[in-house]
């Protein structure tokens, strides 16, 4: 077998699979017997009439397993339907006789590949037969293939159509599993590291300043207060329609990170047109810009200072997070907050770099130019 042959042979049945049953099977099961029956009576110039009425609504039933079993209904109807052809002397006129297209398509919408070359098969085989019994006129036998092919590739055009659309639903879910991933990193670590911080600080003091102790509590109530609340909004957000969703953070709501009572103290600085920053791009400025902060404060040794910077201008948004903490390794550690930091930028057409920062410390520096998030 030739290799596209080969293929459609090892194809498997249509994905998603198909209902078993819908009440659309159950109206053509009891429509079709009355059809055949009424056209039966009504033209009476077609020969064997009534057995071909008869022969019609006792096939309809196959219409039930034609998802789940298409080939094997396909093959019932035609095998019958050939047979009786074959002994009439003559195929099948009465107009009803249609619903075996609805057989054929759902071998090519349904079906697994073997199916699918099996049915068409059957089918050819069968007009052969009816050809062969009483031949036809060439207008009839052109007219018979055109309405089978294009049965068949309606049917192929669907399946396709169907897969296609799952691939893309599929790559959305584990977008957004990605973006779920990132938002708890970068949400809950930066809480917990303030938490963590505060928690090492009252531990120092607690011996000798009970007075700090009470503060360092304090703060450390407000940070988990911080993330409760973040975290439900995230909880929120999920379980939400999509007319309901909460505010995703921007640009304005950098400054909150300056507000944080864990040391080392962090600045801020904003400048040029913030509102001309589409949501998205701003959500992953904040993102990047948290994360950037969580980090130094766990690694930065020494850092009393922490500065965050964010420029837009025509050339798009920069961000840079630098902190005052002593030499660092001069290769960075290539974590999940450092992966997700660049994996955003890249997103929106834009980089993401962290390493030493010239006469010590770390620094992140980010740049969305506005040709990546216009495009």
């Amino acid at each position: 077998m030739t290799s596209p042959v080969r293929a459609l042979w090892a194809a498997p049945a249509a994905v998603p699979a198909p209902p078993r049953r819908v009440w659309r099977d159950w109206v053509l099961v009891g429509v079709i017997p009355a059809l055949a029956l009424v056209e039966a009576s009504v033209r009476t110039d077609v020969p064997w009439r009534w057995l071909w009425a008869v022969v019609l609504a006792a096939l309809a039933p196959t219409l039930l397993w034609r998802r789940s079993r298409p080939f094997t209904m396909l093959a019932i109807a035609f095998a019958v339907g050939t047979t009786v052809g074959v002994a009439t002397a003559g195929d099948p006129q009465l107009y009803t006789t249609a619903y075996f297209l609805i057989l054929l398509y759902a071998v090519f919408r349904w079906g697994s590949g073997r199916a699918m070359l099996a049915g068409g098969a059957l089918v050819v085989i069968g007009m052969l037969l009816t050809f062969l019994a009483t031949p036809p006129e060439v207008a009839d036998v052109i007219g018979g293939v055109a309405v089978a092919v294009t049965t068949a590739m309606l049917g192929l055009a669907v399946r396709w159509r169907r897969r296609a659309r799952s691939r893309e639903l599929e790559q959305v879910r584990l977008l957004e599993r990605e973006q779920l991933a990132r938002d708890l990193h970068d949400t809950v670590a930066h809480h917990v590291s303030a938490i963590a911080i505060q928690a090492q600080a009252g531990s120092a003091v607690a011996a000798t300043d009970p007075g700090a102790t009470v503060r360092v509590l304090q703060a450390i109530e407000a940070e988990a207060t911080r993330t409760l609340r973040e975290m439900r909004a995230m909880v929120g957000v999920l379980r939400a329609p999509d007319d309901a969703l909460a505010p995703t953070p921007g640009l304005a709501e950098i400054r909150s990170l300056a507000a944080d009572a864990a040391a080392p103290r962090v600045v801020v600085t904003l400048g040029g047109d913030l509102d001309s920053v589409p949501q998205a791009v701003a959500a992953a400025v904040f993102r990047i810009a948290q994360e950037a902060v969580t980090n130094a404060r766990r690694h930065a040794r020494g850092a009393t200072r922490i500065e965050v910077g964010v420029e837009v201008d025509v050339e798009g948004v920069r961000l840079e997070v630098r902190d005052d903490g002593g030499s660092a390794a001069s290769t960075p550690s290539f974590g999940y907050g450092i992966t997700g930091m660049r994996e955003r930028a890249a997103l929106l057409g834009g980089t993401c770099e962290a390493g030493p920062a010239p006469g010590g410390g770390w620094v992140v520096t980010a740049a969305l130019p506005r040709a990546g998030w216009t495009a």
